[in-house]
C-alpha cells in the first residue's frame, strides 16, 4: 500500500485527463522528501501572499534553490511551481501550490498563493492552512489593491504573524525602500498586526535565484528571511488529542487503489486504518483511511498541521468535492443553519457603502469551500451599518460542517464585504424549491 502515491506522482503515464488529477499531481509532486531526521523537527505552515506580479512564485523558487544547496529542499523552478497550462499561458499563479523545505530549526510546508483578484477564493483556501505569512510587495509598486485584500483575508482566517519581503529592491534607491517600509508598517498596524515589530526584509528574488552572493539583496536576503521565519513565527501549539478533522483541498484517483484526498490536518491525529466520515455538500459518507502519505512517504500516522494525502476505502472520486471534511467517525455533523457574529466592513476598508438588511444572499467562504449563503440580522428588523458588528443567522444552500469558532468571509461583486465567526450550530432548515429566499428563518 505504501507505493500508491509515489507511483502516481513519479511516473509519466499518469492519467492526467481525470478531473482532479492534473491539479493534484502539480500540488503534491512539488513537495520535497526530507530525511527522517528532518521530519522529527518542529513543523510550521507558511506561505506567500500579495499582489499579482510582485514576485511571490519567484521568491518561493529562490527559497527552494538556496535550501537545496544545503540538502534541505528540492529545487523547484518558477516553471515547475506554476506548471498548469493555464498558468503558463497567462504567466500568473492560479492554484495555490504546496512546497516542502526545511531550515536548521524546523520543517515548512509553504503555500504559494495566487495574487490575481479573479482567483481570490484559491488564496482564501491557501491562507486558511497557514500559521504565518510572507507578504511580498514590489519596491517598484508599493502597496496595491490585492496587498490590502490579502492582509485583510489573512487577518480574518486567523494569521497573526506577518513578515514583509520587499522584492525588486535592486531596482530602486534607498529612499524608495524606506518609504515602502514605512508604508507597509503603517498598513500592518491598520489591519491589526504588529507593524512596529514585524520583520521587513529588502531583497530581490531574481538575484537570489541567480545565486548572487555579493549583493545584500540576493542570497543573503533569502537567508535573513528564513531566519526571521524561524524566530518570528512561533511553532503553533496544536491539538493532537481531539478527534481529527481534515479539510479537503483536492482529490484524485489512483488507478487500482482508490480515491486520495489531500489537505492540511486542522486537529487531531490520523492513524492508518482508522474509521472516518466524509462530510459536506449534503453528504455524510462512511469510510476508512487505508494509507497516509507525507512528503511522498507512507507513514502510520499524521499529526495536526501536516499536509497529507489519505487513501480512502470505498469512496468514488465523483462523490468528493473540494471543501468537504474528513473527520473521525461521529465527531462532527452537517447542517445548513448556524448562529454567528459578523463584522460589516466599512467603505474605507473596501466594504459596502449601504447597510445590510436581513435576507441578504451572497457567496460565503470558509476554510477550503464556498457556497451561496443567506444572512439574517438578529433581530430580523434590524440593520447592520458598515463598520458595525452584529449577531446573525447564517443559512447555507448546502449542508456543511461549521464548528464554533470557525471563521467565514462574505464576498460581493469581487470584494470582501464582511467577516464573521460561527458561535453555534442550529438544526437544519428546509429550503422550499432549494431557494434560500424561501427559507423560514426565525431571528
Amino acid at each position: 500500500m505504501s507505493r500508491f502515491l509515489p507511483k502516481l506522482w513519479g511516473y509519466a503515464n499518469v492519467p492526467l485527463r481525470q478531473k482532479y488529477c492534473n491539479s493534484l499531481v502539480r500540488l503534491l509532486s512539488t513537495v520535497s522528501s526530507p530525511s527522517p531526521s528532518v521530519r522529527d523537527r518542529a513543523h510550521c505552515n507558511v506561505g506567500t501572499i500579495g499582489h499579482v506580479d510582485h514576485g511571490k512564485t519567484t521568491l518561493t523558487a529562490a527559497i527552494t534553490k538556496i535550501q537545496s544547496k544545503k540538502g534541505l529542499a528540492e529545487f523547484l523552478s518558477y516553471e515547475q511551481i506554476d506548471r498548469a497550462p493555464e498558468e503558463k499561458a497567462r504567466g500568473i499563479t492560479i492554484n495555490a501550490c504546496h512546497i516542502g523545505y526545511a531550515t536548521n530549526e524546523r520543517t515548512y510546508a509553504h503555500t504559494d498563493c495566487p495574487g490575481h483578484a479573479d482567483y481570490i477564493k484559491n488564496m482564501i483556501s491557501g491562507a486558511s492552512q497557514m500559521d504565518g505569512a510572507i507578504l511580498v510587495v514590489a519596491a517598484t509598486d508599493g502597496q496595491m489593491p490585492q496587498t490590502r485584500e490579502h492582509l485583510l483575508l489573512a487577518k480574518q482566517v486567523g494569521i497573526q504573524r506577518i513578515i514583509v519581503f520587499i522584492n525588486k529592491a535592486d531596482l530602486v534607491d534607498e529612499e524608495v525602500l524606506e518609504l515602502v517600509e514605512i508604508e507597509m508598517r503603517e498598513m500592518l498596524t491598520d489591519f491589526g498586526f504588529d507593524g512596529v515589530n514585524s520583520p521587513v526584509i529588502c531583497g530581490s528574488a531574481l538575484l537570489a535565484l541567480r545565486e548572487d552572493n555579493e549583493s545584500p539583496f540576493g542570497v543573503k536576503a533569502i537567508e535573513e528571511l528564513l531566519k526571521q521565519c524561524d524566530s518570528y513565527i512561533p511553532t503553533p501549539q496544536r491539538d493532537i488529542v481531539a478527534p481529527f478533522i481534515l479539510p479537503i483541498d483536492n482529490a484524485f484517483t489512483v488507478p487500482g487503489r482508490g480515491t486520495v484526498v489531500v489537505g492540511t490536518i486542522k486537529r487531531g491525529t490520523i492513524v492508518r486504518n482508522s474509521d472516518a466520515d466524509l462530510l459536506g455538500f449534503n453528504q455524510n459518507l462512511k469510510t476508512s483511511v487505508s494509507d497516509i502519505q507525507i512528503f511522498r512517504k507512507s507513514v502510520p500516522q499524521a499529526l495536526a498541521g501536516e499536509n497529507v494525502g489519505a487513501l480512502l476505502r470505498g469512496i468514488k472520486i465523483s462523490a468528493v468535492e473540494r471543501g468537504m471534511l474528513l473527520c473521525a467517525t461521529g465527531s462532527e455533523d452537517i447542517s445548513n443553519h448556524f448562529e454567528g457574529s459578523m463584522y460589516l466592513l466599512s467603505r474605507s476598508e473596501g466594504g459596502r457603502v449601504k447597510p445590510m438588511l436581513s435576507k441578504y444572499i451572497q457567496q460565503l467562504f470558509s476554510m477550503t469551500w464556498n457556497v451561496p449563503a443567506r444572512i439574517d440580522i438578529v433581530p430580523s428588523e434590524a440593520m447592520l451599518m458598515p463598520g458595525e458588528h452584529g449577531q446573525v443567522r447564517v443559512t447555507l444552500l448546502r449542508k456543511m460542517v461549521m464548528t464554533p469558532g470557525q471563521a467565514f468571509t462574505i464576498r460581493e461583486n469581487g470584494a470582501t464585504v464582511a467577516t464573521g465567526m460561527i458561535t453555534q450550530r442550529l438544526p437544519s432548515l428546509d429550503l422550499p424549491k432549494n431557494k434560500l429566499s424561501k427559507a423560514s428563518v426565525v431571528c
